[in-house]
């Protein structure tokens, strides 16, 4: 199994030595690159394009922050999948790391087994954000045009939905679902047209975000 490529953001050394070595001891991940600021960070991911990205929200240097490091990965460099890593566990900061296109979001007080779970989820194509979070970030959101979209969605889509928000890829869930992967594809497609979401990813993340606002 190839090991993931990862860049590694944050301002202080010690942390970014510490989650090398817990990463690199699995022997599936393999930290290219290791930023102090938001800028080092793009240099190295258009240096090495990795596979993902974890960075920290705050550098205490002047200079872009990660929200800011984000934004632009996701529209320079979308194959790039982008968690946030922050000691800030607040809604507004994860509608913001939504927003900037981070695909998981993980607090700095995270067991090991939970960091590498949220990696492995977004690896494989799904979204990691922690549940209560998303609650009161999905509080703020129930009357968005996207969310009233979700009431015009047929039953399979839905169902579709529901899978993405799961982290399946296409083959998964046509076996899931008991489809072909170009039927899975289409309904993806049109899913993205309703909602209105710029790719499959936000359409994962708009259902894990009403899921949230359900169970609260």
């Amino acid at each position: 199994m190839t090991a993931a490529r990862i860049v590694i953001a944050d301002d202080h050394a010690l942390a970014r030595e510490g989650l090398r070595a817990m990463l690199e001891r699995s022997g599936r991940f393999e930290v290219v690159g290791e930023a102090a600021s938001g800028e080092e960070a793009l240099a190295l991911c258009a240096a090495h394009a990795p596979d993902l990205a974890l960075l920290d929200i705050r550098y205490g240097a002047a200079g872009i922050d990660g929200l800011e490091a984000a934004r632009r990965l996701a529209d320079e460099m979308p194959g790039v999948a982008i968690i946030i890593l922050t000691m800030h566990e607040t809604a507004d900061y994860l509608r913001a790391a939504i927003a900037a296109g981070a695909r998981g979001f993980i607090t700095k007080d995270a067991s090991r087994e939970e960091l590498i779970g949220a990696l492995d989820q977004v690896l494989a194509g799904g979204v990691a954000f922690p549940l209560g979070l998303m609650r009161r970030a999905a509080s703020l959101s129930d009357r968005s045009p996207a969310f009233r979209a979700l009431e015009r969605l047929t039953p399979r889509e839905r169902e579709v939905l529901d899978a993405l928000a799961d982290g399946a890829t296409n083959k998964e869930i046509a076996a899931r679902l008991g489809i072909s992967p170009g039927t899975v594809k289409t309904h993806v497609e049109r899913l993205i047209g309703k909602l209105g979401v710029r790719d499959r990813t936000q359409a994962a993340i708009l259902a894990v975000e009403h899921r949230a606002g359900r169970a609260a």
